[in-house]
């Protein structure tokens, strides 16, 4: 080996050496000041990721490859009708144009869905809580509940039962001193469960009647009105409310909120009910409800209607102009069971400082085809819902069985978020699952709906930012053909291909 400097002389040393020098001294210019490979940080592109639900039901919620953003600028519309025709549907989302902040999603807990869920063994009654109401599964975080009885409450052996938390053999009890929530036992130990697993749960309860002895005419339970005759029963009644919350949050179950009474427009002799006009239940919460929660220092909040979209804006009108009532109110609930979505638009365009709320739909017998349910759910309720300021969407059973029971006296062809069968205690998802899934796993309770632009009958959409700072972006094909489309943010953009009668739920985070 040949060392340095052997067989040199003495100039040629001084003359490289002086070379050497030139070059370390010499100046850099800006096209050779090239960082060395320890600085240069490798920048990973930003990916959505995809999970998909399908009506063939091959695909139930289920996690597909990552999509990759890319930074093309948003393409200009062709040039003629037929280019424009061409192009694929757009779903721009725009995280600077912010709406409502989200409660949650989830469905009811009623005597019918504790017993069942109660009839299963430990291990299988512990894995479905688990799947219902934690990351394991799909992470429910709000629960309608029902005070008292409703068309689906049993006794324990599953038997259909009738009662509130005061019947007291039909005798006056305006202090509620017999109070008591014990014919409740089951569904206690079911939400009980439930908190111990996610704290910050929310609940709703929401009454199908008041005791009968309160009622005009008759002591009754299926349908009637309270006695108006006498303003005591009002005064009973706001205590009986009171009482309620009390003794659930006693039981460790903290009561987020009320409504007055479901359904207010309706009564039927064949399950409890009441029924509730607008003017009264304005008369009710101003002069009773709201003073007597002010006192007992609750902060449950008091939501009015919980009925239709259809006459909702009517109802609302009466009960938030009333300035007695109105600062009490939180907001207005709705049901799905006639009118469209666009009705909770018009209520929080008259009332733009109160909240509204999504309560009761419910699946059934009466259209039983998978991707047909999972498209009118998810275009009615997960997006139709928050699109039009829904801070919540609520199903109704959590859990039925086979036969959409045990019911006392109500729908006999409902069906649950799942099914149990209690022969068996097997348990099935329903579509009603995935669909609350494509929300509930993703977007969690404080998230804001930002603006997304969506194309009806075809792809229509809603977008939300976590408190994370991490984006969800739920997207249905509502159409009768695979559709081909296109989402753009400040982030960048990428197309998607979804199948008719489909959804897909895509997340990222910068």
């Amino acid at each position: 080996m040949r060392r340095w400097g052997k067989g040199l002389g003495i100039g040629t040393i001084l003359s490289l050496t002086a070379l050497v020098l030139t070059v370390i001294m010499k100046p850099q210019s800006p096209s050779e000041d090239v960082p060395s490979p320890s600085a240069v940080k490798s920048v990973k592109p930003l990916e959505a990721q995809v999970w998909l639900t399908t009506a063939d039901q091959t695909q139930l919620l289920t996690e597909q490859q990552p999509v990759m953003f890319t930074d093309g600028a948003p393409a200009n519309a062709g040039s003629t009708q037929q280019d424009r025709d061409q192009e694929p549907v757009t779903v721009k989302v725009d995280p600077d144009t912010s709406y409502q902040t989200m409660d949650g999603v989830g469905a009811a807990i009623t005597g019918s869905s504790a017993y069942l869920m109660n009839q299963l063994s430990p291990e299988r009654r512990e894995a479905l809580l688990n799947d219902l109401f934690t990351a394991e599964g799909i992470n429910l975080d709000f629960i309608r509940h029902t005070i008292g009885a409703s068309d689906f409450s049993v006794d324990e052996s599953g038997r259909p039962a009738r009662y509130t938390y005061n019947d007291n053999n039909g005798v006056r009890d305006d202090h509620m001193e017999q109070f008591s929530i014990r014919q409740d036992a089951a569904v206690i130990q079911v939400l009980q469960d439930i908190v111990s697993k996610k704290k910050d749960i929310k609940v709703l309860g929401t009454p199908w009647t008041a005791p009968g002895w309160m009622k005009f005419g008759e002591d009754t339970l299926t349908g009637w009105y309270l006695d108006y005759t006498d303003r005591k029963n009002y005064e009973a009644y706001a205590r009986y409310f009171v009482k309620y919350i009390e003794a659930y949050a006693a039981k460790g179950i903290p009561i987020y909120g009320i409504t007055l009474q479901n359904e207010p427009l309706f009564t039927t002799p064949d399950y409890p009910s009441m029924s509730m006009g607008a003017e009264e239940q304005a008369l009710f919460i101003s002069d009773y409800v709201g003073p007597m929660f002010h006192k007992a220092g609750l902060s449950a909040k008091i939501i009015a209607y919980d009925h239709n979209w259809e006459q909702g804006l009517e109802y609302a009108e009466k009960v938030l102009d009333d300035e007695g009532a109105n600062p009490y109110v939180d907001g207005t609930a709705f049901h799905c069971y006639e009118g469209d979505p666009s009705a909770m638009s018009e209520v929080h365009e008259a009332f733009p400082d109160k909240s509204v709320y999504f309560t009761e739909c419910s699946g059934g017998e009466w259209s039983e085809g998978f991707g047909d349910n999972l498209s009118w759910q998810m275009s009615n309720l997960i997006i139709g819902a928050p699109r039009n300021w829904a801070k919540n969407v609520l199903m109704w059973n959590m859990a039925l069985n086979p036969q959409g029971g045990p019911s006392s006296g109500g729908c006999s062809d409902c069906r649950g978020v799942v099914t149990i069968d209690p022969q068996s205690g097997e348990v099935t998802r329903n579509v009603e699952y995935y669909v609350l899934g494509h929300y509930s796993r993703f977007v969690r309770p404080g998230a804001v709906r930002v603006l997304s632009t969506q194309q009806e009958g075809r792809i229509e959409s809603v977008a939300f930012r976590n408190k994370d700072g991490s984006f969800v972006l739920i997207a249905a094909n509502t159409g009768s053909e695979d559709t081909h489309f296109k989402v753009e943010s400040p982030d960048g953009q990428f197309t998607y291909q979804l199948p008719s009668r489909s959804a897909v739920t895509f997340t990222w985070k910068t």
